[in-house]
């Protein structure tokens, strides 16, 4: 199973979208992924297992922009 989450807003999108798949984690994961919107561009980090790997990922380098979405 995988859950969906996405946000657009006035804040950095990277930090809520991550919160909102640790709420939806219970439904299972193998791998987790978010795609931010920023500058001219989208950055896409991903990782296998658990969103524990991903705020791994992310804490080396954290998009910065407002739009986002997250599996």
């Amino acid at each position: 199973m995988c859950g969906i989450m996405g946000y657009v807003g006035p804040q950095q999108a990277a930090p809520i979208v991550l919160e909102g798949l640790r709420r939806l984690e219970y439904r299972g994961y193998d791998s987790a992924g978010l795609a931010i919107i920023e500058g001219n561009g989208i950055t896409v980090r991903k990782a296998a297992g658990k969103i524990a790997n991903l705020d791994a990922v992310l804490s080396n380098a954290n998009p910065e922009g407002t739009l986002g979405i997250g599996h």
